[in-house]
């Protein structure tokens, strides 16, 4: 066994679980001590700053820089009593993580003294460096100037003594360099056209926002056993590994106790989620072993999304205190289940209603399948860039496994509603009006009947992208790994697209003399027809649901490089400028990046696997190999020829098979370098990635077989890299 493996372990063998910490006080008392939230402001600021950060936030009015510099200096004091000694503005750059650079509160007076210094310039706006971040030709090296700007929607926060900002990121001339920028675009667009709608049944909203709440898989592994993985290391999967004796085959992981020395680790970095205002709700066991969720409250999307991505921040730092490694990556194991992000979506009012879920009135079901039906049709007309909003290399490997939603959109609505829409098709003529006595029918029959039978609606498809769950939509083909906030604007600009033109057929309607309740009926009927298509309750993995859904026009998304294209499809490009939530430029840089990023991945993937492949494998096969040839060798010397024949037979065949295996190896290396090499030669990043897909992926998966069948040969002693069953069960 090799000198890393052992180690690893042996460390395990002498892991202590940690306790945590004993509490003095209780977890309300202690939630969001360390935000900067309303209740911190009122104490820190003056009311006329307060007023002012307040009305940034549900108003979106601007705050002038003299009341900045008034809240600069509140927020410097309340951070400095939390402990903090540097500031950073904190972002969301097209990376896989957070962006962040600490400035020290020290400043130097003139007569040479130090004080401690935060104004209203540094506390609205940096200037970071905009050329070392994936910018898809939006920024030249020399051009290396970006602006971050301050986000006041989404509260600052003290992490690790240091003041965290979040910020939006631009270029000099003002593009989106980030995922927040389009996400508040998106979020703005949302807001604007769903209030004019809500505004037919309560004249009384004036805002709508988004609420989502964000279920998070993933896996832990010892450290130790990481350590000893390269690739585990380097690119957050195996690329070599047999699968265990058992796995998740028993279905006994899912939902069972939770192993002692995880809910360690879960119990702190639950309590620090709660110091920073993340409310975690649910935590259990996932499918496959070592692997776990934790979910938190809903909340605003903006908020979400930050929180989603300090919380795994959060995660990674409290795992190392308990010698553990979090594995992010949607599908870190070859065989068992990977992980996703799964997306609950909801429209909310500024008076708390939730605009998909039934009411006890036929007036606000009525509003209720407005916004459904209006949902499903953006889903509808938009499926092929929603699919694409959520690829990248490593959710294509879980996408449509029998474990996660297939790589084409379908809605799951349950029967039931189902139904009652068809009946709204089905009662509902576009060529005449209906009389009082039909329309109150159709209501109460159809529209009044809703509370009752979405008692027995709530089931959930887990084959569904898309699936209605009682009062939200969940999104569930997000990748664990991923920033959820490119599916969430894609998402919002559909809807925001699609209730715009409700309002539009709904007010040519009511031109026309009639009642804004038939118009509204009609739309619904119109959109219904024209999107139903997209439903669907059966079987998503299914071979037969693949040809139906081609039937009915709806596109799968076959591979990344394909999905990444959806961004720059005329329709796309007019939907994200009609809003004005990227322009045709950003989305370009942003195809761009998505292809960049793919072909840098497979090529570190590449070199691990060419590593793992020549500098362990090999070399351990070989000398089991030998050790074989000298088992063999001695036996020929004491057994006569017919004894050796049926003795050394099976060891025969063992170095033959090893020595098959290695010459496989070594044969698909220098392919793989070949084709590595002709990757890399191609100037634009569409093209390389392409080549890395077609070419370098598919070497890979034979090396990957022929490693995989010497670890079922090899002494397990001499096997140099921890091995499925460790991994996921030590």
């Amino acid at each position: 066994m090799s000198t890393l493996r052992k180690q690893a372990l042996k460390e395990i063998g002498g892991r202590e679980i940690k306790t945590m910490f004993k509490e003095e006080t209780t977890l309300s008392e202690e939630f969001a001590i360390n935000v900067f939230d309303r209740k911190a402001m009122r104490h820190y600021l003056s009311p006329e700053a307060f007023k002012a950060v307040v009305s940034a936030i549900d108003d979106g009015v601007k705050i002038e820089r003299r009341i900045a510099d008034q809240i600069a200096l509140g927020m410097k004091t309340w951070a400095m009593e939390r402990g903090a000694t540097h500031y950073t503005h904190w972002f969301h750059p097209y990376t896989d993580a957070t962006a962040e650079k600490h400035e020290s509160f020290l400043d130097r007076a003139s007569d040479g003294s130090v004080f401690e210094n935060f104004n209203g310039n540094a506390l609205v706006q940096q200037e970071p460096d905009a050329s070392s971040f994936p910018n898809g030709g939006l920024r030249n090296t020399f051009e290396a100037r970006g602006y971050t700007a301050w986000d006041p929607s989404s509260a600052a926060f003290v992490f690790d003594q240091t003041l965290c900002i979040p910020t939006i990121f631009v270029s000099y001339n003002g593009e989106a360099l980030d995922q927040k920028t389009p996400l508040l675009r998106s979020l703005q667009a949302l807001d604007k056209a769903a209030t004019q709608v809500v505004r037919y049944f309560n004249k009384d909203t004036n805002r709508v926002s988004v609420s989502l709440g964000l279920e998070q898989e993933y896996f832990t592994v010892d450290n130790a056993l990481v350590k000893a993985r390269p690739d585990l290391q380097l690119t957050g999967r195996t690329l070599i590994g047999h699968i265990a004796a058992k796995d998740q085959q028993l279905e006994d992981h899912y939902f069972g106790a939770i192993p002692r020395r995880t809910m360690s680790f879960m119990k702190e970095f639950e309590h620090e989620a709660y110091r920073l205002g993340i409310l975690l709700k649910t935590r259990h066991n996932e499918v496959a072993p070592n692997q776990f969720e934790c979910a938190p409250l809903y909340e605003e999307a903006n908020l979400a999304i930050d929180h989603n991505l300090l919380l795994m921040t959060l995660m990674q730092r409290v795992a190392e205190k308990h010698n553990l490694k979090i594995l992010f990556h949607e599908k870190p194991f070859a065989g068992v289940n990977g992980s996703g992000k799964h997306c609950n979506w909801s429209m909310i009012t500024d008076q708390g209603v939730n605009l998909l879920s039934p009411g006890k009135t036929p007036r606000n079901n009525l509003q209720f399948l407005t916004f459904f039906v209006v949902t499903v049709r953006a889903v509808f007309e938009h499926h092929y860039l929603l699919m694409g909003s959520v690829m990248s290399l490593s959710n294509s490997l879980r996408l449509g496994a029998s474990e996660a939603p297939p790589a084409i959109m379908s809605i799951f609505a349950g029967k039931k509603i189902t139904d009652t829409l068809q009946s709204i098709v089905e009662r509902v003529s576009s060529k005449k009006k209906m009389s009082p006595d039909e329309k109150t029918e159709l209501k109460l029959d159809v529209v009044g009947k809703i509370p009752e039978i979405l008692l027995d609606n709530t089931d959930r498809n887990r084959t569904s992208p898309f699936a209605f769950t009682g009062n939200r939509f969940e999104f569930r083909a997000v990748g664990s790994s991923s920033n959820c906030a490119l599916p969430m604007t894609v998402l919002n600009t559909a809807v925001a697209q699609a209730l715009t033109r409700f309002k539009a057929e709904v007010d040519k309607l009511t031109s026309k003399k009639i009642k804004k309740d038939e118009a509204i009926f009609q739309v619904l009927r119109m959109f219904i027809e024209e999107s139903q298509s997209i439903l669907f309750e059966g079987n998503g993995y299914s071979e037969e649901w693949l040809k139906e859904a081609t039937q009915r026009g709806l596109r799968a998304v076959e591979t990344p490089i394909e999905g990444f294209k959806a961004f720059i499809e005329k329709a796309s490009i007019g939907l994200f400028e009609q809003y004005n939530v990227m322009s045709e430029a950003e989305l370009r840089a942003r195809y761009e990046i998505f292809n960049e990023i793919y072909a840098k991945k497979i090529q570190i993937e590449a070199r691990v696997m060419g590593d793992l492949s020549i500098n362990h494998i090999v070399p351990t096969a070989i000398k089991y190999q030998n050790c074989l040839i000298k088992n063999v060798t001695g036996l020929k010397q004491i057994l006569t020829k017919e004894e050796y024949d049926m003795l050394a037979s099976p060891q025969l065949r063992s170095i033959k098979k090893i020595g098959t295996y290695i010459k496989n190896l070594r044969d698909l290396m220098h392919d793989l370098i070949v084709e590595r090499k002709n990757a890399i030669a191609a100037e634009e990043f569409p093209a390389r990635a392409k080549a890395y897909m077609d070419n370098v992926l598919p070497i890979m998966q034979e090396m990957r077989t022929n490693t995989d069948k010497l670890e079922r040969i090899i002494d397990d002693d001499l096997w140099s890299l921890p091995k499925y069953r460790e991994l996921l069960f030590m």
